[in-house]
Formats: C-alpha cells, structure tokens, sequence
C-alpha cells in the first residue's frame, strides 16, 4: 500500500501489522469506556466487530475474493464504529453500522485501500439518521464506577449505580454564548496534573517537563528518531498541559471511546511514534477547532453576539468526539491526503467544518460529518499539494 508521495522505500510495515497496532492503541479508550459505562459498553464492541468481520468475509466470498479478515482492518472499522455509539443501543444498531460501513463503504469501493470515505463514519453517518433515539440520546447514562460492572447500562431507573445527564456538547449547544463555568451540570476541568503539587514543586516539574520536551525534539532531529520527542512532548502534554477533572478523563456522558481525551492521547501518541499517522494532521485539526470556538462570535439566548469564549475552548477541543476523530479518523492512510501540506490543510478544513456545525448548526457534535466532507474534498486536496517531479521545475519557474 502506498501511503506517502515518491520516491519510496520498502520498511517492514505491513496491513495486519498496521491495522493490528492501531487496534492495540485504541485498547486504552476502550478500558476507560468499560469502566464508565458498564459492561454493556463491551457487549457493543464485541458485536461491532464481529459483524464487521462478518460482513467483509461474506462479501469478499461472494465476490470470489480470497478472504482476508486476518489482516485487521474489519477488525479496526468494528472498533471505531462500537466507539462512536452509545453502549445502549440495541443489537441490531452496529449489525446494520457494520453492514454499511464495510458493505458500501468499503467493499463497493473495491476493498481496502479504495474507499472514498472513512467506513466507521460512513456507517456511524447512516445510522444517526436510521435510529435517531438510539444513537442520538437526550439524557446519556453512565455508570458510576466498577460497581456498574454487573448492571445493563440502560437501567437507570431507581439504580444507586448509574445516573442519566446531557452530554457536554449537548449542553454547550443548549445555552449558546454562556461560559462553561456558569452551565449547570457542566463537567468542571482541574488543573493539570503537575499543578496538583505544591506551587514550589510544580512549577519545577513543569519546568522539567518543558526542558525534557525541547531536549526531546533536539535529540530525534539530531539522531532522525522520534522516540525522545514523543516521550518528552507526550509527558508535557498529559501532566503539564491536559488538565485532570471529568472531562479530561472520561467520567462523563457520551459514546464508548470518544469520552477519554487522555486515553485518546495515549493510543494517539504511540500511533506517531510508530509512524502510522503523521503529527501534522491531528494537531492542524485540534488547534484549528480550539482557535475558531475561542474567537468565532455566537448568539446567547438574549439575541446579543459575543466573541472570545475562552471558557469553551476546553470543552471543545476535549469533550465529544474530536479527540478520537484527530487520531484515529482523520488519520486513516487511505482517505487522508498524501503530502505534509496536504494533511495540514486537510486537517484545517475539517477543522473548519466542526466548528461551523457546532456553533452556528443544529447538531451538537460534527467531528462525523467534518471528517466525510473532509473525505470528499481530499482528490482535490492532493492535486493542489501534489510535489514537483524529481529534475523538474515547477510550472510557473517554466514558463518563465
């Protein structure tokens, strides 16, 4: 498969090696999932993946295919399609996701490595408008802790175990123009962890923490490793920069895998180090949806426009579905561009979209929707950063 622009080289990457470690990275957002929402969380995942694999086994029989379900990437679209429904939804959501997402948004491309659009969003797409009541809840339940373990996530009712509240997208959407401090119910950040300690010794430790990222970036340019930048800038950002509370770390309502942002960054952080993404792609999406909710002007319930909502850009940059979309969505070798410019604008134009569809739309989440829009705009993407051939000047330089 070729996942970069000439000239090339052979490594020993290979699909099920990929697809395989991908899954593994997403082990972390799973854990935090089941915890939180009970061991129906785990029922979905199981289910989503087993149809998925299911799926794509029987087309590929039929098709006269050799079938080739080893290699992981049904396994990795089960996964992200379980992550982006809720661990209520009954049996036959992720049947029907499943069937979609690999019947016709993968195997009617042609297989892997043809598809147009992510399958798992194709899918997560369909069924938003299928079963609207299912996937699209009011009130989100979440159970409180291992003692949910033993209890279907969905009864709620007169149980000590889980409680039932709006998601904080939901409730971002529902008062529009007030801070995030002054929402009721809404999820309180703490302070990153490093600030947690005694003010002598965190600013020490974060003192620490910025010098081990800078010496870490120095040290992989010097050597061309990515091992000492990954660890130094991952360290900066979980305990220097993440800021600890519900948000950050999953308590909250919301879909299986995308409630966690630090589990997220974890798996995320080891796909760069691996090489399986490249950094430029999440960070243009995250930083371009943190700097348009700060700055773009929104409407409050009063009919006054007000800008520089600085209270909000945590949550949403941490809260919803853009953690999980930035690292493992939009990242997906086969529907994201091929250029370094190319996935910095491909990432920027996501961006774009989620903002948009957050603020001004009706829906309160639009990482899904961004990323399929994102998808359709990428041909046009590459053309426009494709590199100049090796021994040719450009166009223009020609011309002239």
């Amino acid at each position: 498969m070729t996942v970069t622009v000439s000239p090339h080289r052979r490594d020993g990457d290979t699909v099920p090696l990929i697809m395989w470690t991908v899954a593994l990275a997403l082990f972390p957002a799973f854990a935090v999932g089941l915890y939180v929402f009970g061991w129906r969380a785990g029922y979905v995942t199981a289910l989503s993946v087993i149809f998925c694999v299911a799926t794509e086994a029987i087309i590929q029989k039929l098709r006269g295919l050799r079938v080739t379900v080893s290699d992981g990437s049904a396994v990795v679209t089960g996964l992200l399609l379980a992550f982006v429904l809720p661990a209520t939804v009954s049996w036959y959501v992720p049947l029907v996701g499943a069937i979609v997402a690999i019947g016709v948004g993968k195997q009617a491309f042609g297989g892997l490595g043809a598809n147009f659009f992510n399958p798992a969003l194709l899918g997560r797409a369909f069924l938003q408008f299928a079963f609207p009541t299912q996937v699209s809840m009011a009130k989100w339940p979440i159970v409180a802790g291992v003692t949910g373990y033993g209890r279907l996530a969905c009864d709620v009712a007169g149980s000590v175990d889980a409680v039932t509240r709006a998601t904080p997208m939901a409730l971002l959407q529902g008062k529009p123009g007030v801070p995030w401090s002054s929402i009721v119910d809404g999820s309180p950040f703490g302070p990153p962890m490093v600030w947690l300690l005694p003010g002598a010794i965190a600013w020490v430790l974060f003192a620490v923490l910025v010098i081990g990222a800078v010496v870490g970036v120095y040290v992989s340019v010097r050597t061309e490793g990515r091992l000492a930048a990954v660890v130094g800038i991952g360290a900066l950002l979980l305990f220097g920069v993440m800021p600890t509370g519900d948000i950050s770390f999953g308590m909250i309502p919301g879909c299986i895998g995308e409630t966690s942002a630090w589990a997220l960054l974890l798996g995320g952080l080891a796909l760069v180090y691996y090489r399986l993404i490249n950094w430029r792609l999440p960070a243009a999406y995250l930083v371009t949806v943190g700097v348009l909710a700060a700055f773009l002007p929104m409407k409050t319930a009063g009919g006054e426009w007000v800008a520089l909502q600085w209270g909000r850009v945590m949550t949403h940059v941490l809260a919803g579905g853009l953690f999980l979309g930035a690292f493992f969505m939009i990242t997906d070798m086969v529907t994201s561009p091929l250029t370094s410019k190319g996935q910095v604008a491909f990432g920027i134009l996501a961006g774009v979209m989620v903002a948009l569809i957050r603020i001004y739309g009706g829906y309160p989440e639009g990482v899904c929707y961004s990323i399929l829009i994102a998808n359709a705009a990428r041909p046009l993407i590459d053309k426009y950063t494709r590199p100049v051939v090796f021994g040719r000047r450009p166009p223009k330089a020609a011309a002239a």
